[in-house]
């Protein structure tokens, strides 16, 4: 028997062929009372394939190498502990781009690539300059630089580990993007000193801590704190953002923000009260709830 971290697993597990690992996958997967193992087993093998969730069924006689073996099985091992799955097999989907992901950042969401298509929508040739407030894994900036040639993308985060794992992404998918990325550390717009931007988007900390309890156990005690929990009834960095970004923002420059559904409605009276915003969006997710709040510059 071996342990790495996790539960224990037979040492000896049949990887003669994709079809052979997969059910020794599921069998670690059930053994460990993991739902729907054989399901579980199928996106792990994908996942870590880099091919579609059903490639392994239709591909079972396929040979399995003995790295694809291992990181399988390192991946069912975090998965029966309980971790995310994108943590498990450390990729996720984003847009166009499958990124590396741990628990240093955030697992990027599906709201999330709603924020960069209604960003790119409003961009136009005139926008040169973008910058990425928060970027995390590096989803929202390594995106509108692979699907817009802007001058120069700048990605910033206040955590190092994040910028980190960020610029691996970026190295990853460096022959394919358009646009320029620059990675930058410091809090919020910190490190933009000096900069005149013609888009700011950024996805912040909005959930408050009182709502800690609320979270689903696979987001609570696996994503990171810095990068989900804030101060004023979750609205503390939003308030500051939107403070500041007139100061760095071109004229009808653009603020993009991704927010709590439940309060939309609150950024954006922030936003008109501010003074100095003009055309104001609140602008719906896929499930028609009150997801982004976009301003321009006046």
């Amino acid at each position: 028997m071996i342990k790495t971290g996790g539960p224990f697993f037979p040492t000896k597990i049949p990887i003669g062929t994709i079809g052979d690992l997969l059910a020794g996958c599921a069998a670690m997967l059930d053994s460990e009372g993991v739902a729907d193992a054989e399901r579980e087993a199928r996106e792990i093998v994908a996942a870590v394939l880099d091919v579609p969730k059903f490639w392994a069924v239709a591909n079972s006689v396929a040979d399995a190498s003995p790295d694809v073996a291992r990181a399988v099985i390192r991946a069912a091992m975090k998965r029966a502990t309980g971790a995310p799955m994108a943590y498990a097999v450390r990729r996720a989907n984003f847009r166009h781009l499958t990124l590396e992901v741990d628990e240093r950042v955030l697992i990027p969401r599906v709201e999330t690539e709603i924020l960069v298509e209604r960003v790119l929508e409003r961009c136009g040739r005139d926008a040169q300059i973008v910058a990425d407030v928060g970027t995390g894994s590096g989803a929202i900036a390594l995106s509108l630089a692979f699907e817009h040639k802007f001058e120069r993308v700048i990605a910033t985060d206040v955590s190092l580990d994040a910028l980190t794992l960020a610029k691996t992404n970026a190295v990853s998918f460096a022959h394919v993007l358009k646009s320029v990325v620059e990675f930058r550390h410091g809090s919020l717009l910190a490190p933009l000193a000096g900069e005149k931007l013609d888009v700011i988007v950024c996805n912040p900390p909005y959930i408050s801590f009182a709502e800690i309890k609320d979270l689903p156990p696979d987001v609570r005690d696996w994503e990171p704190s810095l990068a989900l929990l804030c101060a004023d009834d979750g609205l503390s960095l939003t308030r500051e953002l939107v403070r500041e970004a007139p100061g760095v923002l071109e004229a009808r420059g653009l603020l993009a923000l991704e927010v709590d559904t439940r309060r939309a409605g609150m950024v954006a009276e922030m936003i008109a009260v501010d003074g100095r915003y003009s055309d104001i969006e609140v602008l719906l997710d896929l499930t028609g709830r009150e997801r982004f709040v976009f301003a321009r510059r006046a």
